[in-house]
């Protein structure tokens, strides 16, 4: 016979009662914002144009056109560059493959390149440059015996 859930008396319902609390003063204060009247651009000024003055340091009196101050967008460009330089070499660094602390190459899996005699061919573990009767080719240069 299986009896009903019953609810557990003996929790802290201060957590819940914070987290409540938080959110009723949060939309209190997202209902009554009052946001001014939006305002934009003028139509005959190109934002990409001004933000690349910015980047350059070249200011209005050399210019022959109307610009906008771009500062603000300059800033936030330079950080969204930076956050994907870092997210980029992060990619990069969890791409890497190790074994036994050296690093593997994505290309070809088990190259000797330390080993003259290799010819930096993969070998499978039966000594250097490993032909498949199980001898052992005599000049790398060419590829061994022919």
């Amino acid at each position: 016979m299986t009896t009903k859930p019953q609810l557990n008396d003996d929790s802290n319902f201060l957590p819940g009662l914070a987290a409540l609390g938080l959110f009723v003063v949060m939309a209190v204060v997202f209902l009554q914002a009052e946001f001014g009247d939006p305002q934009g651009f003028p139509a005959d000024v190109s934002i990409v144009a001004s933000i690349g003055y910015a980047m350059f340091n070249i200011s209005a009196d050399q210019l022959q056109q109307q610009i906008v101050s771009a500062e603000g967008f300059l800033a936030a460009f330079l950080i969204m560059a930076i956050a994907l330089d870092v997210a980029i070499d992060a990619a990069v660094y969890l791409a890497k493959r190790e074994e036994a602390g050296e690093v593997v190459t994505a290309l070809v899996d088990d190259v000797r390149s330390d080993d003259p005699t290799s010819g930096g061919e993969p070998t499978d573990g039966r000594g250097p440059a490993a032909r498949a009767d199980g001898g052992v080719a005599d000049d790398t240069t060419t590829g061994g015996d022919r």
